[in-house]
């Protein structure tokens, strides 16, 4: 993997090396200042598209998905929208040898946990998803959710996080609800209409969006979808990393 800068570089030195996992651990480890702070992983074509026939992978290659492992290995845990769960087939977390000691002095159990954002918890218990994880799967939804399909969930052994008044999931809450469970790395894995749920309330705190150098056209959704906010936010580019024409970026919350 070249290293084209971090911005806070000045030298702008590059290295056609392939950087190795504790590099990039390193590379994207969160700030250790903050309570909470939830980043975003996605892919787009320079088109846009954030999916090819309703599924990231083939817009994606072997650079982004080391990095996509890496994310995981370095949060508490995975936000993910029930919609993405059942479209990309969700499994649980493995755990990795290469990151069990950064892990464990970090005082991280053996995997992320995932945490399926669900208003109707229409979701399906017996998958390995809730039947085998290393780390219990955590449901987040609101208040008033079905209380039969609650109750699914927990005879499942899934855990049921409440980040709403109503049946929906307020996005804002979140990241401070899942902060109560001592998970305060988070990252989502979208799909797009979460993370447009999350930009939308202002809740996202970094983006690491791979540039894909492809161009498929057709409708397929953008990384985030949804209510527009009133005001575009900005971003601050924090690095760049490059690889076979695929540009890895990382951008920050000014």
């Amino acid at each position: 993997m070249r290293r084209l800068f971090p911005v806070t570089d000045q030298t702008h030195e590059t290295s056609v090396r392939e950087w190795g996992l504790g590099e990039l651990a390193d590379a994207y480890a969160y700030p250790p200042d903050e309570a909470s702070w939830l980043r975003a992983n996605m892919v787009s074509t320079l088109d846009g598209a954030a999916q090819h026939d309703g599924r990231s992978h083939p817009i994606s290659n072997a650079a982004d998905m080391r990095i996509f492992g890496t994310l995981r290995a370095v949060a508490d845990a995975v936000v993910v929208g029930a919609e993405t769960v059942r479209q990309e087939g969700y499994r649980p977390a493995r755990a990795r040898e290469d990151f069990a000691g950064r892990r464990e002095a970090a005082g991280q159990s053996v995997a992320p946990a995932i945490a399926v954002v669900s208003a109707s918890l229409d979701l399906d218990f017996t998958l390995p998803l809730f039947t085998s994880p290393l780390v219990p799967t955590l449901v987040v939804t609101g208040a008033a959710a079905p209380a039969d399909r609650v109750a699914a969930a927990e005879k499942a052994g899934a855990v049921v996080v409440v980040a709403g008044e109503g049946t929906a999931v307020e996005p804002e809450r979140v990241a401070p609800a899942l902060a109560e469970r001592g998970l305060t790395r988070l990252l989502t894995e979208g799909g797009p209409r979460l993370l447009g749920q999350f930009v939308a309330a202002g809740a996202l705190d970094e983006l690491c969006l791979t540039v894909s150098p492809m161009l498929t056209a057709g409708d397929a959704q953008r990384i985030a979808w949804g209510s527009a906010v009133a005001v575009p936010e900005r971003f601050a580019l924090a690095s760049v990393l490059e690889e076979a024409g695929f540009l890895f970026t990382r951008y920050r919350r000014t």
